[in-house]
């Protein structure tokens, strides 16, 4: 199993220690992989802080390690590991015990802003050039050496991205997810003016508590991380049906959690009783809505029970996105996936997550950051999201509408049994409450159908695109139970997730196209007989 840094692999080896039987555990070796310092080439590789760590293991081992990897999102992303391989394939990059004593390595703690005041374009940071190498926009800015390292690289490695404005990249993404940067032009060398306003509602928040990882269950690890860090070990709450690594990482690192799975009133007032009873927890972690069922939770009530009470709340956005909703005036950290439709190309992964500067664990939270957090967002994967994310909201408006004439299509349906769409849940109000003015209800719905047979025949009729994902700027159309839940189908219908459930993430096309598609697949539902 491969992760970018020897503190994450160490990480692994923990869980498996503390998961594994002990003979199985003994199995465990590391392996770090660093860049050579002493070969030329390094001065222009060392912005990337190229590492790979290795944790190998037998193979009575390896479920207990993949487990860390899936629930963790600690692993490395593919353009990593392309890099990383191309570096050892020609000896630079090689294991770290062979580093000469003395040479310390370049540590990824993240960008210099968070180490201490500092302007965005400040240090040389190397950079590979589209064009000649050492010039952008006509002039030099490289000093001979530098520029035949660069050369080197570009030429070995075929790289043509512009790493001096990787800085500007991961700043700009940041800015979008606040709310701060509606631009779509393309980024530029010049550093970003200060940020003034946002759309989240908080005056106060800065960049700073902006904090960017490699997916969204990375950054749904690293939130419940650096609350366990803050707070202590305490139980969390899983308030709604989850996406399935949510709840695994709450039950499987650190003390447990307790699952309330239908993120209903009922189940408010059950929590509430709890919490009357002297019961104490680290925090509450929802979607919004939830995912397959578009559930809302009442965040208005959990605010309360949570000053009142002392936990934390988290939301998890990606479904709702924040250009629909604002849901960190309710939340201490707000997380989502820019996997999803804030990438839309399904060509780059990508994990946030804001701390609320008014929270009453800000303070504890941004030290255990400053204490614990690396930086292990690879370049190019930050160059590719800021260039994916820069038509986000046009996009969402697109999503959007796209989703409510598919709905009008579904809803009359006697085929259907029940559709899931925030505008049409029980649910509807807790979205409201939230909902920005101009926002939509998302990309995202759900249809179960009256029969098994009949929810076989449309998924196998519909003409778009079938996969596990959500947020593609095309349709995606999933049985969605049967992938994430097979093993537990009766498990997941005790919380009103049937089998027969159908999700779909709604694309960009054009509108009359899609709604075609739709009928088209129903009336072959229609029509389809009963399977032996």
């Amino acid at each position: 199993m491969l992760f970018p840094t020897r503190q994450i692999a160490a990480r692994c080896v923990a869980f498996v220690e503390s998961h594994a039987p002990p003979a199985v555990a003994a199995s465990l070796s590391l392996v770090h992989l660093a860049l050579d310092v002493t070969s030329p080439a390094s001065k222009a590789l060392e912005f990337f802080c190229p590492a790979i760590s290795a944790v190998l293991c037998s193979q009575e081992a390896f479920p207990f390690a993949k487990q860390y990897w899936q629930h963790a999102g600690d692993g490395v992303s593919s353009r990593r590991a392309e890099f990383c391989h191309g570096l050892f394939k020609d000896g630079l990059l090689v294991r770290a015990d062979d580093v000469p004593k003395g040479v310390a390595q370049k540590p990824c703690r993240g960008p210099r802003r968070y180490q201490r005041p500092q302007s965005l374009d400040a240090g040389t940071a190397p950079y590979l050039t589209n064009g000649s190498p050492g010039k952008q926009n006509g002039a030099v800015r490289r000093v001979p050496e530098v520029q035949e390292s660069s050369r080197f690289v570009e030429e070995r490695f075929g790289r043509n991205l512009d790493v001096s404005l990787v800085e500007h990249a991961k700043s700009a993404i940041r800015r979008r997810i606040a709310g701060a940067l509606r631009s779509d032009k393309e980024l530029s060398a010049s550093p970003l003016p200060a940020m003034e306003d946002n759309t989240r509602g908080i005056a106060n928040l800065k960049e700073e508590d902006i904090y960017l990882f490699p997916c969204g269950m990375n950054a749904i690890f690293n939130a419940h991380r650096a609350l366990l860090g803050a707070r202590g070990a305490m139980k969390s709450i899983n308030f709604g049906f989850p996406y399935v690594d949510t709840l695994k990482i709450l039950e499987k690192f650190g003390p447990g959690c307790v699952f309330y799975g239908h993120a209903s009133e009922s189940d408010l007032d059950s929590l509430e009783a709890q919490l009357e009873a002297g019961e104490r927890f680290l925090a509450v972690f929802c979607e919004f809505p939830g995912n397959p069922l578009l559930t809302c939770p009442n965040l208005t009530r959990i605010r309360q029970l949570a000053d009142k009470y002392d936990f934390a709340v988290v939301v998890d956005e990606t479904i709702g996105t924040f250009a629909n909703i604002n849901v960190l005036q309710f939340s201490d950290i707000v997380v989502s996936s820019l996997t999803k439709i804030f990438s839309g190309d399904c060509n780059v992964m990508g994990g946030s997550a804001i701390f609320n500067p008014n929270s009453r664990y800000y303070a504890i939270l941004k030290e255990t950051a400053r204490r614990e957090f690396e930086d292990t967002y690879w370049p190019e994967d930050a160059i590719f999201m800021e260039r994916n994310s820069r038509d986000f909201a046009s996009r969402i408006d697109r999503a959007n509408a796209n989703a409510e004439a598919i709905c009008q299509v579904i809803r009359p349906n006697p085929l259907i049994k029940t559709l899931y769409y925030p505008r049409y849940n029980e649910s509807c109000p807790n979205y409201e409450a939230v909902r920005l003015p101009g926002g939509g209800y998302g990309g995202l719905l759900s249809i179960v159908f009256h029969s098994y047979d009949k929810a076989m025949a449309f998924y196998d009729a519909i003409e778009t695109a079938k996969g596990p994902s959500l947020g593609t700027n095309f349709t995606l159309t999933s049985p969605y139970v049967l992938l994430a839940h097979y093993q537990e189908l009766e498990w997941a219908a005790s919380f009103g997730v049937e089998p027969s459930l159908v999700r779909i993430s709604v694309g960009l096309e054009e509108t009359d196209q899609l709604v075609g598609v739709f009928r088209s697949a129903l009336k072959a539902a229609e029509e389809s007989t009963a399977r032996k």
